[in-house]
């Protein structure tokens, strides 16, 4: 007999007909023997509802109110789906959060899990009751000790089911949505997305904080922690969906069940080289240029990142952009000769400098004795102080970041090589990382799995830079550490391999995207950092999109990134901002460009398929 977690959205208990449709299929899963925990959703669209009647009454409600007010929505449901089993002949319990002994921080609207008490699930359990958990809530200990209702923020009822999975060890957590599985991309705006078997926790993640609406990141993250087998599977059909693979079962910890530890392994690969290409052409094609030119050559480049600058971002006559990427050292000198020929057969004669200011012509540069060292984790970018304490912790050790790239699973950045050994060292001490979850020249390469698994379409992001800020120790530590500080999350950080001026005045500029209702939040935080820094300001891009390629193969799959530049300047699309990581390549772009490059790129790596997505109320056979 398994024990399972089931869990189903708001449209699967949209009215009566689907939550009794629901209790049929639970009462046959517990016929052929299972034990089952059911964690549901709101129906349909109450909690939008909801919302909507706080915000007639109040334009800014107390945080503490609409978690009363929201966690009202799944007791309904609950409720509902017991009685529906209860007709069927099927025992069964109804437990709000705080019943199932779900214990959470004290941060209203956006709680974290703490702990799991799960003594009266058990007995409820070992009773014979199917237990109907409401999703999206928990409890904390507020004033004096006395409880108080949290709620988990948007898309947390899968944060609850997965949570509930890993502090019972179930066997597996289901997820039932209103599709078959996870696709390879959003169906809604590519007719021919294609069905996915098997997908990887670090792929997900990327997929999910991307914007893919499947599954939420925070449930990711716990799969991928505490090793829980999930599994994404329609509601209206026996097909057995999409299966997300992590590692062994690992036990929960002290520090609490979503606050664990955020960095679980730390990198370190030597003899770096970084290529540097300054006022290059903003037009189409040219990324997608030099980087087939690389391939060709046989160079498989590592990290890419293509930083915006003044006068950047549209693509016109006279405006250049500056493209960055890593290699091995043994390979600098070939890239520098292919970049140049790139270069020349674009009608830029490449220099080593141009004068501050000048943009008359494109400089090409070189540097090996470089180290990468990277920190990875699961959702390490939802988490603001993360990125912010490695770079502060550098800082601190005197040693001056390089070529910054950040994904969800993963932050990395180029340090001088004979300080690579300290860096490590510091963020080991940093993150409290064990000699085992420390690597040196690390293989990445997985033969087994395809370079692009799905693609993903973000138009919620803003992109922001601060210009001219110092190019010393601490810089991009002070940026973040004061984002950090007002609760906002960075998604892309790029430094701009493009200086300014010379000795002590040099300056460099950092760009990132964030979530585009954060934008004057962000401006506000930096405003007393960038005061200290005469010439330095804060300055918004133009409206974006972001479309994103993922896939576990992509680091042994040589023109992965050239593949997917040159769809897009085909489609006449440019790109404003690349950022990278080993399983992720990202495009920032005019927002305008962003269904056209979603379809672009997916057509590309050829992901497409005969899948036929269900209509409401019909199967989609897979």
């Amino acid at each position: 007999m398994a024990l399972l977690v089931q869990k189903f959205g708001g449209t699967s208990v949209a009215d009566v007909e689907r939550i009794q449709a629901v209790a049929r299929r639970i009462a046959h899963c517990r016929e052929e023997g299972h034990e089952l925990v059911i964690v549901v959703s709101a129906m349909g669209h109450t909690t939008d509802e909801l919302t909507g009647l706080a915000r007639a009454i109040c334009s800014d409600p107390p945080q503490r109110e609409m978690d009363m007010l929201l966690s009202t929505g799944e007791q309904v449901s609950i409720a509902l789906l017991s009685m529906a089993l209860h007709a069927l002949g099927v025992p069964a319990v109804s437990m709000t959060g705080t019943q199932a002994g779900i214990v959470t921080e004290s941060a209203h609207g956006r709680a974290r899990i703490l702990e799991i008490r799960t003594e009266r699930l058990r007995r409820l359990l070992d009773d014979g009751q199917v237990v109907v958990v409401a999703g999206f809530q928990g409890t904390s200990s507020g004033a004096a000790g006395t409880p108080e209702i949290t709620t988990l923020g948007r898309g947390g009822s899968d944060t609850s089911a997965v949570a509930l999975a890993a502090a019972l060890g179930a066997e597996a957590c289901e997820i039932y949505t209103d599709v078959p599985g996870v696709l390879t991309t959003d169906p809604r705006k590519v007719a021919d997305a294609q069905f996915l078997e098997t997908v990887t926790c670090d792929e997900m993640l990327e997929l999910a904080s991307l914007g893919a609406a499947v599954l939420h990141p925070r449930a990711v993250e716990i799969a991928r922690n505490y090793g829980v087998p999930l599994v994404v599977r329609s509601s209206w059909s026996e097909a057995p969906g999409t299966r997300l693979t992590s590692g062994a079962p690992q036990a929960i910890g002290s520090g609490g069940l979503e606050l664990g530890k955020p960095v679980d392994g730390a990198q370190l690969e030597t003899h770096q080289a970084v290529v540097a290409l300054s006022h290059v052409p903003d037009r189409p094609g040219v990324a997608a240029q030099l980087f087939e030119a690389l391939g060709a050559a046989g160079l498989n480049v590592d990290l890419i990142v293509q930083a915006t600058h003044e006068g950047s971002g549209r693509g016109g006559d006279g405006y250049t952009n500056d493209i960055a990427f890593t290699l091995p050292e043994t390979d600098l000198d070939q890239a520098l000769l292919v970049s140049r020929e790139v270069l020349i057969g674009m009608g830029a004669e490449p220099v080593e400098q141009l004068a501050d200011g000048v943009d008359g012509g494109a400089c090409l540069r070189g540097e090996g004795g470089l180290a990468k060292l990277s920190i990875s984790g699961a959702g390490i970018m939802g988490r603001p102080g993360v990125a912010a304490r490695l770079f502060d912790t550098l800082a601190r050790c005197g040693i001056n970041v390089r070529l910054i790239a950040t994904s969800e699973v993963k932050v990395s950045c180029l340090v001088a090589g004979e300080q690579g050994q300290r860096a490590l060292r510091a963020a080991a001490e940093a993150f409290e990382l064990h000699e085992s979850q420390l690597q040196h020249n690390p293989e990445l390469c997985r033969l087994e799995a395809p370079p692009v698994r799905g693609v993903a379409l973000d138009r919620d992001q803003a992109q922001v830079a601060v210009r001219r800020v110092p190019d010393r120790p601490g810089t991009a530590a002070a940026v973040c550490r004061a984002l950090a500080d007002a609760g906002i999350s960075l998604d892309a950080i790029v430094q701009s391999e493009r200086t300014h001026g010379e000795g002590s005045q040099l300056s460099r500029d950092i760009s990132f995207t964030l979530k585009r209702d954060e934008r004057t939040r962000a401006e506000r935080a930096l405003a007393p950092v960038l005061r200290q820094w005469p010439g330095s300001r804060f300055e918004e891009g133009p409206a974006i999109a972001r479309v994103s390629a993922v896939g576990a193969g992509m680091p042994c799959t040589p023109g992965t990134a050239a593949r997917m530049f040159r769809c897009l300047a085909e489609a006449g699309i440019n790109i404003e901002m690349i950022a990278t990581s080993e399983i992720r390549t990202s495009c920032v772009l005019a927002e305008g460009d962003g269904v056209r490059a979603l379809q672009a790129v997916h057509a590309a790596f050829a992901l497409g398929g005969a899948i036929t997505h269900r209509a409401e109320g019909t199967e989609a056979p897979v």
